[in-house]
């Protein structure tokens, strides 16, 4: 298992680390105390199975972060970790696409529920170890069951599911960035969620899979 801590506190890591061993003792925990390092070693690490990310970082808010995570890698969950007890930035955080939200001021065991939890796939987890009650698409949908999509749609949904970037999207269907930037939109909303995160693992849990656009 390897997992990105990010904190701008070397105390805060240090201890992070020892807690992390309750996941796995042979855990392989990298860490960073910078947004910018954690976009680097994220793009140098394809094999992390989870990050990290404190709220409060010197060069950029952990929040304002997930998006320019979630875009590189969609398929790494990323728990954001805070010290403040505010309910409203917990709902926040995971509708922006956190997979588990974290309070620093709890006890490990809390903190070991959240990831084993988030690690399972059963993302977005509040600070409690309960599910998030965030939207999960249109009223109705059920696994497997068709949504309301075009099919340019789903084309670029299938590339979202491989981890494809605007760009590289943009690349792939031979259209303007513009034109994948509308396109994504219109899934967020199709989906009811507000980032790319949070579409893919709606998508996923109704049986969404990657790859369709080449079919």
């Amino acid at each position: 298992m390897k997992i990105l801590v990010v904190d701008d506190h070397a105390l805060v890591r240090e201890g992070l680390r020892q807690v992390l061993k309750g996941l796995d003792e042979a855990v392989l925990v990298l860490e960073a105390g910078t947004c910018q390092e954690a976009f680097w070693l994220a793009d140098r690490h394809s094999d992390l199975d989870m990050l990290l990310l404190d709220h409060q970082l010197p060069d950029m808010r952990g929040i304002d972060a997930l998006d320019s995570l979630g875009e590189k890698h969609p398929e790494l969950p990323v728990v954001m970790l805070s010290g403040s007890i505010d309910p409203q930035l917990e709902l926040r955080a995971l509708a922006a696409g956190a997979a588990g939200y974290v309070n620093k001021g709890g006890g490990s065991v809390d903190m070991l529920r959240v990831l084993r939890a988030v690690l399972a796939g059963d993302g977005p987890v509040r600070s409690d170890g309960t599910a998030a009650d965030l939207a999960t698409g249109p009223a109705g949908a059920a696994p497997g069951e068709p949504l309301p999509l075009t099919r340019r749609q789903q084309q670029v949904l299938a590339l979202l599911l491989d981890g494809c970037s605007n760009k590289d999207i943009s690349r792939e269907l031979a259209i303007s960035e513009e034109t994948t930037r509308d396109h994504v939109s219109a899934i967020l909303r199709c989906f009811g969620v507000q980032s790319r995160t949070q579409a893919v693992l709606v998508a996923t849990r109704l049986g969404y899979r990657g790859g369709a656009a080449s079919s």
